[in-house]
């Protein structure tokens, strides 16, 4: 499992399954050509999108962002339509770095997407139930709001059965939230109309995990926006605020979808400083 120091804290990703989305729909209105040279796209013309949830560790606190795809979770039509070969292996990650799902304290959402949340439940005995069951759950209200009351565009996505089994655990905050020391969440819009990114900040050192606004490297372009964006112009805005920010703060840009950085660290002049690549 690859990992990240930013100052005292320690990221580590783990294996949460992966989908293969349209290309086109991934970049939105880039053309085939252009984007097709930054980011990997098969015979079918989709790409590859890991669901990696990385884990936090701080000040004795064990961290989730983003649950992953799950295990059992998704029929086998929707298998086929996302593009899963791979379903989620969290809780053996967890296994392996000594720890279980009920060792986990926090779970940060950055919106409340299928592929971000179906790894929060399990079905045992028939029934959903949460899968960190000891773990405070932080999203936007905004986003909560939504996903309990989803639109005629978002309900595809937004799944009662998603968010019942561990609504008494979810903490809904506004503008934004200092969850422990040096960990802060923003919200942003634009992807969804919660979507909230991470500002990781210890000892001089910066991580600014974009989540959905920048899915992969090969978005670096603040107007290679997602299709799936509900709102595109607000995507383009908070991308073009908080890559400045992380240019200006030489900062690690960190990353839950993409298939061949974990992380990645650009200068002022968008050259590639240092990477933490994904081990397949």
């Amino acid at each position: 499992m690859e990992t990240l120091r930013i100052g005292e804290i320690k990221l580590t990703w783990l294996n949460g399954g992966d989908t293969h989305m349209d290309g086109g729909a991934m970049f939105g209105v880039v053309p085939k050509p252009l984007w097709s040279r930054k980011y990997p796209v098969n015979e079918r013309n989709q790409i590859e999108l890991r669901t990696d949830p990385i884990l936090i560790q701080k000040d004795g606190k064990n961290i989730l962002v983003e649950s992953g795809i799950g295990k059992g979770r998704l029929t086998d039509k929707q298998l086929r339509n996302y593009g899963v070969t791979e379903e989620s292996k969290v809780e053996e990650s967890l296994n392996e770095l000594g720890l279980t799902p009920l060792g986990i304290d926090i779970v940060l959402l950055t919106h409340m997407h299928f592929d971000h949340i179906t790894g929060l439940t399990k079905e045992v005995d028939g029934e959903l139930q949460s899968v960190f069951p000891n773990a405070s759950i932080f999203t936007s209200d905004i986003e909560w709001n939504e996903m309990k009351n989803p639109n005629i565009r978002s309900k595809n996505t937004y799944w009662k059965e998603n968010w019942r089994a561990i609504e008494h655990q979810v903490i809904p905050f506004t503008g934004k939230e200092e969850v422990i020391s040096g960990i802060k969440m923003v919200h942003t819009g634009g992807h969804s109309n919660g979507h909230s990114i991470l500002i990781l900040e210890d000892a001089g050192e910066t991580a600014v995990h974009m989540a959905d606004l920048m899915p992969t490297h090969a978005h670096d372009n603040v107007l290679w926006v997602l299709a799936y964006d509900d709102y595109p112009m607000t995507s383009i805005e908070q991308k073009e605020k908080w890559l400045s920010f992380a240019a200006e703060k030489e900062a690690w840009i960190t990353f839950y979808h993409d298939a061949k950085y974990r992380a990645i660290k650009w200068n002022a002049s968008k050259e590639t400083v240092d990477t933490v690549d994904r081990i397949k």
